[in-house]
Order: structure tokens, then sequence, then C-alpha cells
């Protein structure tokens, strides 16, 4: 399996009395098939993963995975905060038939390379299924250096790599040691512009909050470069919707995902707590943003 183009992180949409409305999930899923998006994630930290239950994720994953079947293709994530539990629930996730995995190092523990070599390792051996490394040195606390990346990458069902730090040569090393035996996706955070140097070293594609809100237009992003038409669209994209990127990522993720869901009348509900709602003036702003750039005219339900 390939993870190429654009695969966008979807919110955990909730009901007003806090439960997960899979519904909502149902509608998100249509959206992105009908627009364009290669694939979804679910369970990321735009999903709040870290804020759902055990048996909440279980839900999700088992929800997700049959209802997305044959529509659109969805990463799940199945990280936990230790070894066995993140194995429990990516054996759980192979049961109900996810095509992939994505993990990411267990936070607050900041463990060493070679602790998280053994991590992957391990997970990775347990299931039969593809895993996609998350690399998110931000929530977690530690970065998995190149060199602990190429190691993972020979191990046979670790087929991806989704890069969420601004450090462009990590990228660099790591494409030019494995080239296309691992496909390398980035976040669209702005203020580390990623996307087009991994596209420009070959990269695989973008894993995005943005295209949330603008599906279509990601999915001509992320694209992989064939050309230089593809290089010139895509760059005259990231130029054109890096305000709407600066605004996703001016709170944490996903309050104004969720807030723009909201104004395009699908469902993003609110936020787990402790996170609260956008602001007043931020949503104002938000929704300036996007009548500015035509998404509230193009997606609004």
């Amino acid at each position: 399996m390939r993870i190429i183009g654009s695969w966008v992180a979807i919110p955990t949409p909730f009901n007003d009395d806090g439960t997960i409305n899979f519904d909502g999930f149902k509608s998100l899923i249509n959206f992105h098939k009908k627009h364009q998006t290669n694939g979804l994630l679910v369970l990321g930290s735009a999903g709040e993963a870290s804020m759902l239950t055990k048996k909440e994720k279980q839900k999700v994953i088992e929800f997700v995975t049959e209802y997305s079947r044959d529509k659109i293709p969805v990463l799940v994530g199945t990280s936990c905060s230790n070894t066995s539990e993140t194995i429990e629930m990516t054996k759980f996730a192979q049961k109900c038939k996810a095509k992939t995995a994505v993990i990411v190092v267990p936070p607050y523990i900041k463990p060493t390379q070679e602790d998280i070599y053994i991590f992957f390792k391990e997970v990775a051996s347990a299931v039969d299924i593809p895993i996609s490394i998350y690399n998110n040195p931000t929530r977690v606390g530690v970065n998995i250096k190149p060199e602990t990346t190429i190691r993972l990458a020979k191990i046979p069902n670790i087929i991806a790599l989704k890069e969420a730090m601004p450090d462009v040569s990590q990228i660099l090393r790591i494409k030019r040691e494995l080239g296309d035996s691992l496909d390398i996706l980035t976040c669209d955070a702005p203020s580390y512009s990623i996307i087009l140097p991994n596209l420009a070293f070959g990269g695989s594609g973008v894993t995005s909050i943005t295209g949330n809100l603008a599906p279509e237009e990601f999915a001509q992003i992320s694209k992989t470069w064939n050309n230089f038409n593809d290089v010139i669209k895509s760059r005259e994209l990231v130029f054109k919707f890096y305000e709407l990127m600066e605004i996703c990522y001016s709170v944490t993720n996903p309050v104004v995902i969720k807030a723009g869901l909201n104004l395009l009348g699908l469902p993003g509900g609110k936020p787990r707590l402790p996170l609260h709602e956008l602001n007043q003036e931020k949503t104002i702003k938000l929704k300036e943003i996007m009548e500015k750039l035509g998404i509230l005219k193009k997606y609004k339900i």
C-alpha cells in the first residue's frame, strides 16, 4: 500500500452532551469522498485521541473502518501510553480490517532513540497491517531522528512517515537514504513550511488539518510533482492558502478546524474539555478568511 497525496486529519465530532457523533463521521467521510481527498486520518491529534477512552477509540475504529470501506482509505491512530496497550489497540484495528495504523511515540515519557526503535519494532512485529510512523516532537516531547527512521524503514510493514517538525534537512537525509521505499508526508503547519520542500525532494504528499476546510485545494497542493506545472500549482496554492493555514494553527488543534466545519454546516461540534470553542474574535477572522478564499461559497452545506 502507498500513502500518496492528500490525507486529511479529521476531528472526532461530538454531540452536545459530549458523546461521539457517529452520524457526524458519516458526513465528514462523505464530504471528503466527494471533494477529492485521497484518504483520511482518524484518531490523530486532530481527532483528540488522547482525550478519548479506550472504549471510545475502539468504537471509532470499528465504525469508521466499516463505514469508509469502498469509499475512501483511512489511516487509524492506534497510539497509547505504552507498548502493550499500543499493540492491543493496533491488533484491534487489524481485526476491524483497518488499512493502516498510524503510531506516534508515547507522549510525556521522552524515550531514547533506542527505546523508540524497539517500541515501533515490537508493535510492527505483533501485527500484519501496514504501519505509518508519526513524528510529532511538539506533542510528545522527543524527535525521531533520521537514523532511527532509516532503521525502522527496514521493517517490512512500516511503509510511511508523517513528519511534523521544522527541520527540512531531516526529511532530506531520510529521502536521500531511502528513496521511494518509504512514503514521506508532512503536516501543513505554516511555521514549519515543509510541504513544498518535501514535494521537491520527491515526497509523497501532505497530511493536513486545513484540508478539512479546503479539500479540493489541498488535494492539488499535495499531489506528487511530475512536471513543472505541478510545482507552479502547488506553490501558488500554498501561497494563497497560507493565511488559512496560519489561523488553523493559531490555537491548539482541532479548535479552529471544528469552528470552520461548523461554519460550513458540517459536524465539527465542540472540542472536548479542557479545550474550549474558538473565541468570537477569532471566529469572525476565520469566517472572513474563508469568505475571501471562496470556501464558504464553494463548500457550505
